[in-house]
């Protein structure tokens, strides 16, 4: 992997000291002196409560004329910062203008933009309307505007504007649509598509999910780890079983049919997105590539939780600005956390008590496991856990343990991270699964794993290594009695790396039965003979303690090997 020194540690974001600010005060100080930190002021929304859209176009710019510009009357038009050729053209830029007013200073000779279509011809309308027309503008983009004084207060008023992008471009926002064909701005076909997507109507206000334990006591949670998504559909690496001659791998796509299957096969009631969800390096629009599973879990109406790996933020959106979206997504409840601690992802969420308990079961934790080291002279590869995490982990723990002490059954807690803690590679533990590579861990031990284990922690399970999926079991004392199990996911993306040795993409499981406190761990994959069955299931927890682990199997003869024989269960 390619590393580059980035530090995250900060004891405040950049706009905290913003929040207390009346928004359009906000954005009118940002037009002109840009107070707005990068990776947050080109995904700003667009709208203002009680703004309705008067107009749209699109204005083309090139670097050969000095004459021209990619602006318009700062005064009437708003420019939504997203280049549509995502700056990749050697000499051309676009953007999308949009005009706004608020609904109380709309004049007689005011119109509002009631529909948009992008395409070749005029749309056609089954009822003709005397006071709306259509009206061309450049890109193919045709808005139909209407001078009715009661236009505004419609439900059919579009209230925002936006752009997309990549052939497989899909909007997750309730009340959003992407509206007709790409813009009509390039037929060399060597851009990404873009697309207008228009939002009608107030926003939507989102009533966030409360995960419950089922009827049956059992509740099931699915990690998908390393998704690697895309601004379009991506290419595949390392695929395995090789494909045949001449046949095309779309990575995006393969992907999330495979994330389709296993949602539908297995059924969870929780999904965790534990990190590179972007492939960075291949997502200049990184709000496109999070959409495509965002989608795929609103359909399903299941609610889940995200964290972020080094690839999320590697080139064009800052963690700030992704998690502003995950925020505003259907059956989301990814969150920042708190602004003093130092990431973007670092918080918890309790899982319910069967039928009307209002005490939690199960607490899911979730880390920002931040990207590469700050000191790479020193600490080497990736960075670790700091101490003001650690802290607000200590004294979230504290403070719930007297409610959780509540609960009429046994209160179990994990946890969730991206980049593997150092004890992922301790060679003298026993582990189940595949252990393919080595442990990419931050070299820097911040003491992370004794503050889960002090405070109870029963699993916590990690991304990152694509080819390891094992479990290991971390234990304590001279008896090495068991403390807490650390597991891989596995990597399921195929635009992220794969290979050693025939790595099949796959997802991991986690059962969990309050009727037993029990813990049962299970991997799917995506192709082989095994695509029916659970790989390696195992017993993590039993009785809310970590269970012992299995009997490790005969030692085979030495041989010349980087990595140590592997441990299957029920051996």
């Amino acid at each position: 992997m390619t590393r580059r020194i980035v530090s995250l540690g900060r004891p405040m974001r950049p706009s905290d000291c913003l929040a207390n600010w009346d928004p359009a005060t906000v954005l009118f100080l940002d037009r002109s002196y840009r107070i707005l930190p990068t990776s947050l002021h080109n995904y700003l929304p667009t709208h203002l409560p009680g703004h309705v859209v008067t107009d749209v176009t699109l204005v083309t710019c090139t670097s050969i004329n000095p004459l021209s510009k990619c602006d318009l009357d700062p005064k009437k038009w708003h420019r939504i910062d997203k280049e549509l050729f995502l700056n990749r053209a050697w000499t051309t830029k676009a953007y999308l203008f949009v005009s706004r007013k608020h609904e109380e200073e709309l004049t007689e000779g005011d119109s509002v933009v009631i529909d948009l279509k992008v395409g070749p011809m005029k749309p056609e309308d089954e009822k003709p309307d005397s006071h709306a027309v259509w009206e061309s503008r450049p890109g193919g983009i045709w808005v139909k505007r209407s001078t009715e004084k009661v236009a505004s207060d419609s439900d059919d008023a579009i209230t925002n504007v936006d752009v997309l992008f990549g052939d497989d471009a899909v909007e997750a926002r309730d009340g959003w649509a992407i509206r007709g064909t790409p813009l009509q701005i390039d037929s060399s076909g060597a851009f990404h598509s873009a697309h207008v997507t228009v939002r009608r109507g107030a926003p939507v206000k989102q009533k966030k999910p409360k995960p419950r334990i089922p009827d049956s006591g059992k509740f099931k949670i699915l990690q998908i780890a390393d998704l690697h998504l895309s601004t379009g559909v991506g290419a595949c690496r390392d695929v395995y079983p090789e494909l045949p001659k001449g046949e095309k791998c779309e990575a995006d796509p393969r992907t999330l049919e495979f994330v389709d299957k296993m949602i539908d096969e297995e059924k969870p009631d929780f999904v965790v997105l534990s990190g590179d969800q972007v492939n960075g390096e291949t997502a200049p629009d990184p709000q496109s590539a999070i959409f495509k599973i965002a989608l795929k879990l609103k359909e399903r109406k299941l609610p889940y939780a995200a964290i972020f790996g080094n690839h999320d933020d590697a080139q064009a959106m800052g963690r700030e600005a992704q998690m502003a979206i995950m925020e505003s997504l259907p059956y989301s409840l990814a969150t920042a956390g708190p602004a003093d601690v130092d990431g973007v992802g670092n918080y918890y969420i309790e899982v319910l008590g069967r039928g009307g308990s209002e005490h939690s079961a199960i607490t899911i934790y979730f880390f920002d496991t931040h990207s590469y080291s700050p000191n790479e002279k020193k600490y080497p590869g990736y960075d670790w856990v700091k101490p003001s995490q650690i802290e607000w982990f200590n004294k979230t723990a504290d403070k719930l343990k007297k409610p959780h002490a509540e609960y009429s059954h046994q209160h179990m807690d994990i946890a969730f991270i991206h980049i593997p803690m150092t004890e992922y590679a301790d060679f003298n533990q026993t582990w189940v699964g595949d252990w393919r590579e080595g442990v990419t861990a931050p070299i820097f031990n911040p003491g992370f794993r004794d503050a889960l284990v002090d405070k109870g922690i029963l699993m916590v399970s990690a991304g990152h290594d694509h080819c390891n999926d094992y479990c290991i079991l971390s234990t304590v004392g001279e008896q090495r009695d068991p403390a807490m199990w650390m597991c891989y996911a596995g990597g399921v993306g195929f635009g992220g790396y794969a290979g050693y040795g025939g790595y099949i993409r796959r997802v991991r499981l986690y059962e969990i039965d309050m009727n037993a406190a029990r813990i049962v761990t299970w991997k799917r994959v995506e192709a082989g003979p095994n695509v029916t069955e659970r790989i390696d299931q195992q017993i993590i927890v039993d009785g809310a303690r970590a269970h012992p682990a299995p009997m490790p199997a005969p030692l085979p003869p030495p041989v010349a090997s980087e990595r140590p024989a592997e441990v299957k269960a029920g051996q």
